[in-house]
Formats: structure tokens, C-alpha cells, sequence
């Protein structure tokens, strides 16, 4: 299944078009990829962009400035797995049947089969991309590398019933960096002039880590995330969940040399890879590089204080031009607790705790895939799929109440994504009070997200 970027940078006109201003057609195959040595070789989905207006090509991505707000995809697989894909960013109103993973909205696209998409832009700005959403075919989209088949990578740890073998590398636009054997060569490097600022746009491609991002004495200005404006933020380091983006300024200020950027993991609890991936800032000018180059300075891998020190700041721009509509009365409040579960196995057969199988649960249900769309089976008036409908009326103002839960399993954090843009009114720790919590609502400038860290023992 393919996946890629497409990036939509600054103002555009946001009225209705009768014609469709982009119709880029996809086609999705199966291709080598070595990214440091034949060693390491693994197939993976790959795709070619074709566009009538020619967007140009950096590092494997295709990018283009939209001007009018509707898009046309066409997509031919002939990747040997079924799956679909995901645009974040993207509100798609009235339009939810064809935007997510497999047999939740529509039925996944075939191998060998064609599907067209028209996506309806509104007011996003920013940052917009879409992946593929079929179980773990996201994974090409590249932010992260096993030397292994992805594919078989999940297989494994599914039929195990324990954690997935954590990764080799992160990647920075596909490349490992320094730090990894064998990658020296062909680490990412960003060259910038001094006294100019740059419109960085970054994703966290990897498959579910939170990352913390830096580069070596520089700060950073964040102005957006997951396809709206926000307040402008300074920070000398970002936090950011897997699917998230963020669009940031880089001011070219420090003395012209090469300095590191890198990311390395934010996990409370859990395994996880615990290498750093690096790209390299390189000014423009007549100096010595130096020989050897200092890595920036990350808050602790379980450093919970820093992680929300940074998401909890974000905020709308909320001014004339971007104002916010923050709903006051809600109509509906939907409460999901996340746990992770375990299950007996014959013989304590399985590689979870107790040798039993992991299970994620919301409000202790584990979701089984259909093999007919849920959207579709509701419409039919289907039964037993195995998984729970909420019926929402139209113009409906939903609150949505999300713990994160303990069981016999440790806890872990977790990034929440939605389908839609959400306010986020609040991030907090322990149990919601009901009589307590609403007073602390951010009614003024909440942050316009599709994804929100719920930490160990938080709660949104």
C-alpha cells in the first residue's frame, strides 16, 4: 500500500471550486529498499506520483501548494495486501466513508484494484498527509526501520501474543543518521543561510512512539499542528505523537558550523528503541566544519514533566482572523477508559506477562476486525460485528472523557487520534471529577488537534 506527504504551505483561497484544481494518480507496487547496505534489504510498498500540474519531488515526497480547496486521488494497487489509507489533517465534512483503516469505513482497497477520492479542503492550514491504514502498512511511509518485513514483524508479535520486536533505527527523510552502522553517508543534511528564519514542516512517521525532537543550540517556534494554526511557542525541544504534525520556525542565528538536529523516544513505561536518529543543519558559508559534533541535550526518556510541559502549551491562534468556536453545551458525553489486558493461553503459551496474550481494550472491549464495513452493517442494520456503535444526532456537541487505565498490565502512554479535529479543553492526571475538572476547562484558546498524548495515569 502506498503512502506519502503532501504539504500545503501558507494562505490559501478557501471558496468552493467547481473543477478539480489536483488529480494526482497513485499507483502502489512492491519494491527493494536497502537504506544502508544489501545486507538489510527488505520489500516493502512503494508508489509512483504522477500530477497534471507536476508538484516537485524532495527526498521521495510529493509536495504542492493548493490555491482552491478540492483534490482528486486516483490510487491502482497492485501491493500484494489489501489496505486503504488515512489523511490527517484533512476535516473531510459529510465525507466520512472513505478515510480510515480497513472495515471500520468502507472495505480496504485489493490488490489489483482501483479507487478514486476526491478530498474536500476547507480551513486547514498547515501541514496536511496521508498514510496507508492497513494494520501495520504505515510503516512505509518510512520514519522508522527494521531489518526485518514489517509485515512479518507484526505477524510475529501477534500470533506470540507479546510486545512487537522494537525497531533498529529512526529515520530523519529515510536516513538513520550518524549514529547507526553503515548510515554515516547518507544522513539527511538542511542547509541554511544565517539571519534567515525557515518554515520547518515535520511528521512523526514511526509506527507508536512519542518523540522528542531537538537541535543542538537552536531554538524552535512552533506555529502549527495537525492542520490548524497555533499561538506562536518557543521551546528548545518538541514532543510529538506518531500521525502528529508540526510546523515549526528555525531562526539561522547561531554561528555558522554544523549542528545536529535529533529525535530519540519519550516512553514512560514499555520497550522501545532506545537509539537516536540524526540530521545535520549545515550553514552556508566559508568556515572550518568542525571534526566531530555535539548531540543536544533530550530530557530522560521517561520524562513525563517535559512531555507535558510542552503539549499543555499549545494553543489556538484564536484571534479576528482565526477565531475559535469553543462549544459550551454539550449534547453528548462519551467516557472510554484504555487498558491493556491479558488473556489466557493454552499452556501459558504466550510471550505477554504471566505468559498470556496482550490485548488493548476500550472500556474492556477488544475490537475485532468485520470482514463488511461497520459503516456499511449499521446502514444494513447488521448485527453481531463484535464491537460497539455510537449513534450520534447531527449537529451534535460531543465531549469526549478519556482515562488511561491500569490492569494487571503496566500502563503506558498513548496518543489519542481522532478522524475529525477536536479541542483539546484539557490534560490532566488521576481520575476525572466531575465536579472538579470542568472549572479547568481551556475555553479560550484550546489547541485544534487530531491527536493528544493521554499519559500514564493522565486523562483527557
Amino acid at each position: 500500500m502506498a503512502s506519502g506527504v503532501y504539504a500545503i504551505a501558507g494562505d490559501f483561497d478557501n471558496s468552493t471550486t467547481t473543477g478539480i484544481v489536483e488529480s494526482p494518480e497513485l499507483r502502489a507496487s512492491v519494491v527493494a529498499l536497502p537504506p544502508d547496505s544489501p545486507k538489510f534489504q527488505r520489500h516493502d510498498a512503494s508508489f509512483n506520483f504522477t500530477s497534471r500540474s507536476k508538484p516537485s519531488e524532495q527526498n521521495g515526497r510529493a509536495t504542492q501548494r493548493v490555491t482552491k480547496s478540492l483534490l482528486e486521488l486516483h490510487l491502482e494497487s497492485s501491493y500484494v495486501y489489501i489496505g486503504y489509507k488515512r489523511w490527517h489533517g484533512v476535516k473531510m465534512p459529510r465525507y466520512p466513508w472513505s478515510d480510515g483503516p480497513e472495515y471500520v469505513t468502507q472495505c480496504p482497497i485489493s490488490p489489483g484494484t482501483k479507487f478514486s477520492q476526491r478530498i474536500v479542503l476547507s480551513d486547514e492550514e498547515g501541514t496536511l498527509w496521508w498514510h496507508a491504514h492497513s494494520e501495520w502498512s504505515r510503516a512505509s511511509v518510512y520514519g522508522e526501520w527494521w531489518n526485518a518485513d514489517v509485515q512479518e514483524v507484526m505477524e510475529e508479535f501477534l500470533a506470540s501474543g507479546g510486545d512487537p520486536n522494537v525497531s533498529d533505527a529512526f529515520l530523519i527523510n529515510g536516513q538513520p543518521g550518524d549514529l547507526y552502522p553503515c548510515s554515516r553517508q547518507g544522513t539527511y543534511r538542511l542547509s541554511v543561510e544565517f539571519g534567515k528564519t525557515y518554515l520547518i514542516r515535520m511528521i512523526n512517521a514511526v509506527m507508536n512512539n512519542i518523540m522528542f525532537f531537538k537541535i543542538t543550540n537552536h531554538n524552535i517556534t512552533v506555529v502549527g499542528s495537525d492542520g490548524a494554526y497555533t499561538k506562536p511557542l518557543t521551546s528548545d525541544y518538541i514532543t510529538i505523537s506518531p500521525g502528529q504534525t508540526i510546523d515549526f520556525l528555525l531562526h539561522a542565528n547561531q554561528p555558522p558550523s554544523h549542528y545536529y538536529m535529533a529525535s530519540r523516544v519519550y516512553a514512560s513505561a514499555g520497550n522501545y528503541d532506545n537509539t537516536t536518529t540524526t540530521g545535520i543543519i549545515e550553514y552556508v558559508g566559508n568556515y572550518t566544519p568542525p571534526s566531530s559534533l555535539s548531540l543536544p541535550i533530550f530530557p530522560n526518556f521517561n520524562d513525563t514533566a517535559a512531555s507535558v510541559n510542552f503539549t499543555s502549551r499549545l494553543r489556538s491562534l484564536a484571534n479576528e482572523k482565526y477565531p475559535i468556536d469553543v462549544p459550551l453545551n454539550v449534547t453528548d458525553i462519551l467516557f472510554f477508559t484504555l487498558s491493556i489486558n491479558l488473556r489466557p493461553c493454552v499452556n501459558n503459551s504466550c510471550d505477554g506477562r504471566f505468559d498470556e496474550r496482550l490485548l488493548a481494550s476500550v472500556n474492556n472491549v477488544t475490537m475485532l476486525l468485520p470482514r463488511t464495513d461497520i459503516l456499511q452493517v449499521r446502514a444494513d442494520t447488521a448485527a453481531g460485528i463484535g464491537t460497539d456503535v455510537n449513534i450520534l444526532e447531527y449537529n451534535a456537541t460531543v465531549e469526549l472523557r478519556v482515562p488511561g487505565g491500569r490492569t494487571s498490565v503496566d500502563g503506558i502512554d498513548h496518543p489519542m487520534h481522532l478522524h475529525v479535529q477536536f479541542l483539546c479543553r484539557r490534560v490532566g492526571f488521576g481520575n476525572f471529577g466531575e465536579n472538579r475538572d470542568p472549572a479547568n476547562y481551556n475555553l479560550v484558546d484550546p489547541p485544534m488537534e487530531t491527536i493528544a498524548i493521554l499519559e500514564m495515569d493522565g486523562s483527557l
